[in-house]
This record gives structure tokens, C-alpha cells and sequence, in this order.
């Protein structure tokens, strides 16, 4: 079984991304207006399929699919996945509308970042039809059962093609990752770790802290990850962001002040360095190691977060 029951009419598939457990997850808003928020990436679709079977779901009655932004492990599997969701529309931020109709510059973005593993993490990637795109704009509201309206909060920060959904039948906020990744799989080992996302190239730590704000606002008792899974202790998560995110920047202004003639590449190098012995530290003075899937996962999270704070750094020096 790849299909966990949130409560609340909710469901979470695992759409197994990079081919692991508890990386990227689709959830299903079991309503009158059967709604999937999150679709992945294109080898994800197959799982998300699965899920839905094992859920005793027809694609057929999908009526909304939602995206929180176009980065392709959360939305490259959408043209994919609406083939056979015939009856389904895709929601999407004003500012992801076009790049889903054409995904071109996403796909040449991808392969700058992704380089060889491109095709196999992400192909295909086809276009999504004009006519079964619906665009929300800030404070937009979507009603989807009796008990469930749906709205569309403006969250840039992690990119500034994204959107959080408030929920207000289970009061929690679908956040892709506009406040952080949690890792389910240290849980076991008492540890709720959420660390920021600052992938290129619009991350923006300061809009970050501002849409985490706004998300607060909204008075939430849960909170539903892109990558993974959902926490009802929203308030650990912002102490997270808080604590992580000054200290992702400290060391991004390190390494650009000590080394200032380096490439790119040296300097996502040894910013990567300066992270994840910080993340080491942290865990080990709580006596946790990492291993395994989670080891990965953290460290490719780092590597592609090194780049976005680089990247943000280049731009502010210009």
C-alpha cells in the first residue's frame, strides 16, 4: 500500500519520486469534486494511478487537479497524468499558466539544474491544453463538497509561481514548498526536521518569511507538505523556518565572502559542505545518524538549495 488516510477526507499517495518512499506525495480531497493536489514528476503518474485504484478512485471522477507551483516534481507529471483524468481541470498559479501550456523554458531550466538525470527523472513532459487551465489569483476561493471551500493564498518565496491552499474543512494549508520539506522518515526517531527550500532561481528569503506569515494567519491546526506528508504542529514549523533560514543565509554570505573569485560550481560546493555539517551536528547532538534513503534525500535537497542561495546571492551583488 502506497495510500495513507489523513483524516478528514484526505488522502496521501506516495508518488514514489526518485523511486523513494516519502520523497513527493499527491493528496485526494475526497468531495463531490474529487480534487488532487500535487501530481510530481512523470515517473511519479504510475504510483499516483496505483494509489487511486487502491483507493477505489476512477480517474474519471477527477474534477480538479491542483498544482502549488511548476517545478517539476510537483507539477511536470500533469500533462501525463490529465490524459486520463478526461473530465479533470488544472489549477494553477497566474504566473504558471503559461509555462504548463508551453513547458519549453521549464524543460531547458530542468536540464541546466539536472543535467544527464534529466530524462529519467522528469520525461516526458507534455502540454497541458489552454482550455482545461484555470487560473486562481490571491484570496481566490474554490468550493469542492458542502463542508469544503478551498483558498488560494499568493505564497512566493520558494518560487514566485506558487500557491498554498487553505483548507477550510480539515483547517490545514496544502504548502508545497513554500515553508520547508519535513522528513517523515527521522519521525521514528523523534525527530519533526523541516528545512527551508531555496532552490533557483526566484527563491527569495525575505518574501519566504513573509508568506509563512500569511499562511499563520489563517489560524491553521495542520500543515500538508509537497515533500512530505502533513504535521499538526504548525507552530514547530515556523520555529523551524525561523531557526533554519538565517542559518542557510549566514553560510550562503560566508562562502561568497571568503570566496569571491570562485565559480558557481565551487561555491554551491562549499556551501553544500558548510550545510549538511550543520545539519549533522544538529542531529547528532540529538543522537540520530543519517543512512540510507534519508541520507539521499537530504543531501539532494542540499545541493539544488545550495544553488538557489548562490544564485540569490549573485543576483543581490550585481
Amino acid at each position: 500500500m502506497n495510500v495513507t488516510d489523513l483524516g478528514f477526507s484526505v488522502s496521501l499517495i506516495d508518488a514514489y519520486d526518485l523511486e523513494k518512499e516519502k520523497r513527493t506525495g499527491s493528496y485526494v480531497l475526497h468531495e463531490e469534486e474529487l480534487t488532487i493536489i500535487e501530481t510530481s514528476a512523470s515517473p511519479s503518474i504510475p504510483f499516483i494511478l496505483k494509489g487511486l485504484k487502491e483507493l477505489g478512485v476512477d480517474p474519471l471522477q477527477i474534477k480538479n487537479i491542483i498544482v502549488t507551483h511548476i517545478h517539476l516534481d510537483h507539477a511536470g507529471g500533469v500533462g501525463l497524468f490529465l490524459r486520463s483524468c478526461p473530465n479533470a481541470k488544472v489549477i494553477v498559479h497566474p504566473r504558471g499558466e503559461r509555462h504548463l501550456a508551453d513547458p519549453s523554458k521549464l524543460i531547458q531550466g530542468a536540464k541546466a539544474v539536472y543535467g544527464d538525470k534529466f530524462d529519467s527523472l522528469f520525461d516526458p513532459i507534455l502540454p497541458v491544453p489552454e482550455d482545461r487551465l484555470i487560473i486562481m489569483q490571491d484570496g481566490d476561493t474554490l468550493q469542492i463538497g458542502e463542508n469544503r471551500i478551498l483558498t488560494f493564498i499568493d505564497t512566493p518565496g520558494h518560487a514566485k509561481h506558487h500557491f498554498s491552499i487553505y483548507d477550510s474543512f480539515s483547517k490545514g494549508v496544502f504548502t508545497g514548498d513554500t515553508i520547508g520539506v519535513l522528513y517523515p522518515q527521522l519521525f521514528e526517531k523523534g525527530v519533526e526536521l523541516i528545512l527551508p527550500s531555496t532552490s533557483p532561481n526566484q527563491f527569495d528569503p525575505d518574501a519566504m518569511l513573509e508568506s509563512m506569515e500569511k499562511i499563520a494567519s489563517f489560524d491553521i491546526e495542520r500543515i500538508y507538505f509537497g515533500h512530505y506528508g502533513m504535521t499538526s504542529n504548525p507552530q514547530h514549523v515556523y520555529e523551524q523556518l525561523k531557526f533554519w533560514l538565517p542559518k542557510f543565509m549566514a553560510a550562503g554570505e560566508k562562502v561568497w565572502c571568503e570566496n569571491p573569485n570562485a565559480s558557481f560550481e565551487e561555491k554551491n560546493d562549499s556551501l553544500f559542505n558548510l550545510l549538511f555539517e550543520e545539519i549533522m551536528s544538529y542531529l547528532t547532538e540529538k543522537n540520530i545518524s543519517l543512512d540510507g534513503d534519508i541520507s539521499d534525500i537530504i543531501q539532494l535537497d542540499l545541493t539544488v538549495g545550495s544553488m538557489g542561495i548562490i544564485d540569490y546571492l549573485l543576483k543581490k551583488n550585481q
